[in-house]
């Protein structure tokens, strides 16, 4: 029961501190409003988060941390680009009710859109991406048997892997689709097109550029 009672308590402070930051900005959101929300003190805060920034970030570490898991225990015999694919797609498996058991899916999209159009929070991410990417190319290099300071290979296909996904994020963000399916929809039509982006060159020696599958338009990705 106690356990349970302070995760209502973190529970609440990250929807109240996610729903004031969406509506009245992350700057002019201060901590004493979440827990006067709330109803608790600001040691009570604290003592769940390191401050505002955590709380934003609480839920897009939740739906990573799952992608590494997930990546971690896929087969030996998958090659890089393989395992990375496969694990996208089974971290997406549940996801949305993983997110739904904190806060609500369209709640953690306008967090998105927060984090976007908040010169502070986007510096935060990219900071975190940066170490994100490192996390994963070492994985990638230990599941291959490499060194990952000796061999540019893994950190050269996380950087593009994981760039792809930061695109895919930040288009569903625009799009009016707020559902998780959408979300993993539009990675893997995008991801379909990394490897003949890096690999085919675009122009026939004609001059004209070949027709590609076109990926879903960045305004509505699924109207």
């Amino acid at each position: 029961m106690r356990a349970r009672k302070k995760q209502r308590t973190r529970d609440a402070l990250l929807r109240v501190g996610l729903e004031l930051f969406t509506t009245q900005g992350y700057e002019q959101t201060t901590v004493d409003e979440i827990t006067d929300a709330v109803e608790v003190s600001q040691r009570t805060f604290f003592r769940y988060f390191a401050g505002k920034e955590e709380v934003v970030f609480s839920v897009v570490r939740m739906v990573e941390g799952r992608f590494v898991e997930a990546l971690r225990v896929r087969p030996a015999a998958e090659g890089p680009f393989e395992a990375m694919r496969r694990a996208v797609t089974s971290a997406w498996q549940g996801v949305g009710e993983a997110i739904e058991a904190v806060v609500p899916v369209e709640l953690h999209m306008r967090t998105y859109q927060l984090i976007e159009s908040t010169p502070a929070l986007l510096a935060a991410h990219l900071r975190r991406s940066v170490e994100l990417d490192e996390e994963i190319a070492r994985l990638v290099a230990d599941r291959e048997g490499l060194d990952v300071d000796a061999d540019p290979r893994p950190r050269v296909a996380v950087a593009a892997f994981t760039g792809v996904m930061r695109v895919t994020g930040r288009l569903w963000g625009q799009g009016h689709d707020t559902s998780v399916e959408s979300l993993g929809a539009l990675s893997e039509t995008y991801l379909d097109h990394l490897g003949p982006a890096l690999a085919e060159n675009w122009r026939r020696p004609d001059g004209d550029t070949p027709p590609v599958r076109t990926a879903p338009p960045a305004q509505d990705p699924f109207s």
